[in-house]
């Protein structure tokens, strides 16, 4: 069995000591991955000058998606390998305007999905987070060794 931790050089760093994604036994476990930039600034979320905030969850999915693009493909596969996803919103009045944007991505052919609210998430400017798991094309991970991951030994 071949075991790697990826952190994806350039991304957010994680908010505590796990990896972006692991990947075993074939399939590619991917922590939960939201809007947040590398410079820790949230996509979807902005400020005015009096602190009024303006949270826009389509905004924020689309990101979401756009980063778990990027894991997975440190890992050698792509949002098409995606089996399952598991979606928390803050808030289920979300709910349509982040299926509108799942379904730019996937139709009834992609990964198995399960959404639940959840109270909140690591940053109060959060709306969406996604956590995954896609299987490798080629069922391992024989050959291949992502230049940009940092391996755990």
């Amino acid at each position: 069995m071949t075991e790697r931790a990826i952190t994806v050089r350039g991304g957010a760093t994680p908010r505590g000591r796990f990896p972006h994604a692991r990947v075993a036994d074939g399939f590619v476990f991917v922590s939960g991955t939201s809007s947040r930039r590398p410079d820790n600034t949230i996509e979807g979320a902005e400020a005015d000058e009096f602190g009024a905030t303006r949270l826009d969850v389509a905004v924020q999915t689309r990101a979401v998606l756009e980063h778990l693009r990027g894991i997975l493909a440190e890992a050698g596969c792509g949002l098409d390998d995606l089996v399952q996803a598991t979606a928390y919103l803050v808030d289920m009045n979300d709910f349509a305007a982040y299926n509108a944007v799942w379904a730019e991505y996937f139709d009834e052919s992609g990964p198995a999905r399960t959404t639940v609210a959840v109270h909140a998430l690591p940053h109060p400017h959060l709306r969406i987070e996604i956590q995954a798991v896609a299987r490798r094309p080629d069922g391992g991970d024989a050959g291949r060794t992502p230049i940009t991951t940092e391996e755990e030994p």
